[in-house]
């Protein structure tokens, strides 16, 4: 093992210790929402829900991915290797074989009617197995997946597909080396590489459509939909550029009419689809009597077209349609790995402007995730204990920051960067959907997992953002942490109750605080989240109101609707927030007391807004004159000839070119970096690297 993945072995432990202490989580539990957490962001799959079967008579589970009836019929199960040493030790063949024989006994298992009815009804087991035994029929394919902390053997290659009751299984192994290098990359994921000659049998004929040297390469191809098809059932989400990915998590995977003209008009498919538009980081062409075919690819990306790839997949899978006469257009651009990152996301972003989510480009650029991460990199937070030392809260935008802030550090600057940023109060930006959603009372869309709830979160704040970017400010970013400070004293709160027996906690917690944040809405009251932020704390009225409301909370969500026997799948559905709402729970009175007037909170919005102005008025200055006469200038220069720009805007920065003879204001300042952004949209050479 070397060097580099020992230390990251060392950090993971200590993130996982940090973790579960900071939300009062068995250590495996947290091993396991750390790992798919990255494995969910990388695209392998959508969403992680624990049920946990322990092991006996051969058999363990620890969590599956969603329905298979909402997952194209593939049912994906997860098993962990964890262990408390710190140290990585050697995981082998013999043992990964013997962990997913335990998962293939439990699903084996699952299948006869007598499993699940022996076992308690609360339980996660009790829900999977029942669902199994329920979908049994309509599961097209078993992925599993074996997380461990170890390092596999360099004698294990891979494990071949197998089968299950004639149901194809494919065996996936995440050992810790595995996970660091999905961490370490910079692209967050391991390559795509597709062999079109070996895999098919056949390239892809191309048309090239880009001119000369300097020019980035583009192709018109034409795709047969079978390796559309195939090239999905074997990468899945993995194909789908985050914002695309994130789209289909708030839409139905299937089109209704793209399916109807894949069953009833095939031969008019090409003529009706508007195709996909793709990106791949590098391409192979091979040339045969002066025509040109792609025969390899890597790291392909389809940034538009989501619905028509899921669509001709399910197609073939559930409905059996032939799709050896339909052909799919495609437009495919070359984008090298060092100009991924940029322009990815702007393809995206500007091939669904047809069809706009306002998720499109909600994500780690996203000005709103830069304006959280810059507040909280500055803002402390007062100390809980009335110390003098005060600490802040740290906001990933992007994950693995917290580790990539601290791993050049000496260990004098990483014990004060610890103390200044406690493990305890790291967040990502999918926490933070999360946080915010519950009080949103939108349990039942948080319950659905880390990615659909982000896309739900996402599409109203980037509207919201579009409509008014000062809202969201110090006083906003303060709120957050209230929430998540709420979120995670909850999580205790719940697991130290006489009625919990383990499982669903996580449902508890986000009903929970739904059903208040009804509660006080009902009464016309807003919270008072600045209390929560100075205590950095609940208060005792706070906590005794959270203690009432979770156990009336916890007996819906472990009773669902007649009919419906898996929990956490009860959870996603509105009828059990319907039902939550339903409850009648008596608030104590020194709770009452704490809630403030709406009017109360509108005057520190209206002043918190204020400030933001003058903050983002005094930055945009400061960029301004940071980029100095001589760009502004040059830019003029450039637009004279093309004239994408107003006439309005070449008059401010002429300002600007004058720096320091004259200095454009906070007004002009704001203007001028609206500029800035239209000169990045029209590739003004000046303007891509600024």
């Amino acid at each position: 093992m070397n060097d580099q993945i020992k230390e990251f072995q060392h950090d993971l432990f200590q993130e996982i210790l940090g973790g579960a202490d900071a939300r009062g989580k068995f250590l495996e539990e947290e091993f396991l929402s750390h790992f798919t957490d990255h494995l969910i962001d990388a695209g392998e799959f959508d969403t992680f829900d624990p049920a946990y079967y322990p092991p006996k008579r051969g058999m363990r589970v620890d969590g599956y991915a969603g329905d298979p009836e909402e997952n194209d019929g593939i049912l994906t199960l997860f098993v962990a290797d964890f262990h408390t040493q710190e140290e990585a030790g050697t995981l082998t063949r013999t043992e990964a074989e013997t962990f997913f024989r335990r998962l293939a006994r439990f699903y084996e298992a699952a299948l006869k009617p007598a499993f699940h009815q022996e076992l308690e009804e609360t339980t996660e087991g009790f829900g999977l197995a029942e669902m199994i035994h329920a979908r049994h029929s309509r599961i097209s394919r078993i992925r599993m997946f074996l997380l461990s902390n170890h390092i596999l053997s360099a004698r294990v290659s891979g494990l071949p597909e197998g089968r299950i009751q004639d149901i194809p299984v494919t065996y996936n192994i995440w050992d810790v080396s595995r996970l660091y290098r999905l961490v370490s990359s910079r692209k967050g994921r391991e390559d795509i590489r597709i062999d079109l000659l070996e895999e098919f049998g056949e390239g892809l004929p191309c048309l090239p459509a880009s001119v000369g040297e300097d020019a980035y390469q583009a192709y018109l191809v034409v795709v047969p939909a079978r390796i559309l098809s195939d090239l999905y059932d074997r990468w899945g989400a993995r194909l789908l550029e985050q914002n695309v990915r994130c789209f289909l998590q708030g839409r139905g995977k299937v089109n209704k009419g793209i399916r109807n003209t894949i069953l009833n008009e095939a031969g008019m498919f090409f003529a009706y689809n508007n195709g996909i538009t793709a990106t791949a980081e590098s391409i192979e062409t091979s040339s045969n009597g002066g025509a040109a075919s792609i025969v390899g690819l890597r790291n392909l990306q389809i940034v538009n077209g989501g619905q028509t790839t899921a669509s001709l997949f399910s197609a073939a899978k559930k409905d059996r349609a032939d799709l050896n006469h339909i052909f799919v257009q495609m437009k495919l651009s070359v984008v090298s790995p060092e100009r991924a990152m940029e322009m990815v996301p702007n393809i995206s972003r500007y091939a669904n402007t047809q069809n706009r989510i306002n998720a499109a480009d909600f994500f780690a650029n996203h000005p709103f995730h830069i304006r959280m991460e810059e507040i909280s990199r500055r803002l402390w937070a007062p100390s809980p204990d009335s110390s003098y030392h005060e600490s802040k809260w740290f906001y990933e935008r992007a994950r693995g920051q917290y580790l990539d802030a601290k791993a050049h550090l000496t260990t004098a600057q990483k014990k004060k960067f610890e103390r200044d940023f406690p493990r305890s109060q790291c967040f990502t930006k999918t926490d933070l959907a999360k946080f915010e959603n519950v009080w949103e009372r939108i349990p039942h869309i948080v319950s659905k997992g880390a990615q659909f709830n982000f896309a739900d979160y996402a599409g109203r704040i980037g509207q919201r953002w579009e409509k008014n970017p000062h809202q969201f400010n110090e006083m906003y970013f303060r709120h957050v942490v209230a929430k998540a400070i709420i979120f995670r004293k909850l999580e205790k709160i719940v697991m130290d109750q006489p009625w919990y027996n383990g499982g669903y906690r996580a449902n508890i917690v986000a009903y929970t605080l739904s059903k208040l944040a009804d509660l006080v809405q009902e009464r016309g009251r807003v919270m008072d989240f600045d209390d929560v932020w100075k205590r950095q704390d609940l208060s005792p009225a706070l906590r005794e109101t959270l203690i009432a409301t979770s156990a009336a909370v916890h007996e819906v969500i472990v009773n669902p609707d007649s009919g419906i026997q898996n929990i956490t799948e009860w959870a996603k559905k509105q009828a059990c927030w319907q039902r939550v709402q339903a409850l009648t729970v008596t608030l104590p009175a020194a709770f009452l007391e704490e809630m403030l007037d709406p009017s109360e909170e509108k005057t520190i919005q209206r002043e918190a807004q204020q400030v933001q102005k003058i903050d983002n008025g005094i930055d945009a200055q400061k960029k301004v004159l940071e980029l100095g006469a001589a760009f502004w200038r040059a830019s003029l220069e450039w637009d004279r000839s093309r004239r994408v720009l107003t006439e309005k805007d070449h008059q401010i920065m002429a300002v600007a070119a004058a720096i320091p003879v004259k200095l454009p204001t906070e007004k002009q300042s704001l203007h001028l970096i609206g500029v800035l952004e239209r000169l990045r949209e029209e590739a003004c050479p000046l303007a891509q690297d600024v």
